[in-house]
């Protein structure tokens, strides 16, 4: 299935107007608080109408401005996932579940509960009221509630914003399950940078209602025009790998990627794991000659395609990769003139094993 997306809406303070595209997986929406991400996917579920625009799943119209359709909010055959879980309090995580199937007809239903179960780990739940269940539980059983409506695309509003770091950690693996067996269109809406890192296929950046850019994590993230929009401190690039190999004896693992080979804090992922992993621009340094007798081994070649420097102590450069990856590097301003850094040439970029820690493979 494809969710196609090309709406305007007067919103105060500004103008939402956006126009893009949904394949199975996920859709990242991401930008700062207030930019509009929630309205957008309130007016995709049909909470709220556009002004103008189309909103389309294949070939089903659900808004089009121009022919006056609005399909009613019931008959979209949408899931939507809140921040909160909003489950009904007086019900068993089973009959929760069951609310989901109760909204489809048989004949429309695609998705088994029992493959649910499976898939979220609800099994050990059903029983349980949602009181007494943790936060990340109750997420999980939201999910599951909005995939048994066999929702034709689904909607993720910051649904672990309300969840702490290990709780979310908890979750994020069975999201990742989520995006890779239901394949079907999710449109998630984050403002974390560690979030969209991991979980999108695409991400669709917003700043004050405007789409600034639509591609994907390693594209967008590593933008040098889009720094006040993704941030600086937290710069990073998306890099693929696999886990080649583990070595105990030193706490390592050897992962490989298209520009090379890189030592990581040793990993639980088995051998062959794809993994992504997030480097930091201020984890990394940059040479025009690899280096010799360092305790730094991990080093990946490149040429440089960008610079961007602005007042202050710092600049970034931009390295193209083997395989059209690319990577970010913050450096100091300084050593722009002492190493004669220019676009165009070929260097290397060093990467400290500290930095490749468990935090930083996503």
């Amino acid at each position: 299935m494809t969710l196609q997306v090309q709406l305007r809406k007067k919103l105060e303070p500004f103008e939402l107007e956006v126009d893009f595209e949904c394949k199975p997986g996920v859709t990242a929406l991401f930008g700062r608080s207030g930019c509009g991400k929630t309205s957008l996917i309130e007016q995709i579920a049909g909470l709220m109408a556009p002004d103008s625009g189309r909103i389309q799943v294949d070939d089903r119209v659900l808004f089009d401005s121009t022919t006056a359709t609005n399909v009613a909010v019931r008959k979209r055959r949408i899931g939507y996932v809140f921040q909160d879980a909003r489950l009904f309090p007086h019900l068993s995580v089973a009959n929760n579940l069951r609310y989901g199937e109760w909204l489809t007809p048989k004949t429309e239903r695609y998705v088994s509960s029992a493959n649910v179960l499976e898939l979220l780990a609800l099994g050990p739940l059903l029983q349980r009221r949602p009181a007494t269940l943790s936060g990340g539980e109750r997420q999980r059983v939201a999910i599951g509630r909005a995939l048994l409506c066999s929702p034709r695309i689904l909607l993720m509003d910051e649904p672990l914003s309300a969840l702490d770091g290990a709780r979310k950690r908890d979750i994020i693996p069975y999201l990742e399950r989520l995006r890779d067996e239901m394949r079907i269109p999710i449109v998630y809406v984050s403002h974390a940078l560690e979030e969209v890192a991991r979980l999108a296929d695409t991400v669709v950046l917003l700043h004050d209602g405007q789409q600034q850019a639509v591609g994907s994590p390693q594209t967008v993230l590593t933008r040098l025009d889009l720094r006040a929009h993704t941030g600086r401190y937290e710069a990073s690039s998306i890099v693929p790998a696999t886990v080649q190999s583990h070595q105990p004896e030193f706490a390592v693992s050897i992962l490989q990627t298209s520009a090379g080979r890189l030592i990581a804090a040793q990993l639980d992922r088995p051998v062959g794991s794809n993994v992504r992993l997030r480097l930091r621009a201020r984890d990394i340094s940059i040479t025009k000659q690899p280096v010799q007798h360092s305790s730094v081994r991990n080093q990946l070649r490149g040429v440089i395609v960008d610079i961007a420097e602005e007042e202050g102590a710092f600049a970034e450069v931009l390295l193209e990769l083997p395989d059209n990856t690319r990577l970010l590097v913050r450096v100091a301003r300084i050593n722009l003139k002492v190493l004669q850094l220019s676009i165009g040439d070929s260097a290397f970029a060093s990467i400290k094993t500290a930095a490749l820690d468990r935090a930083s493979v996503l």
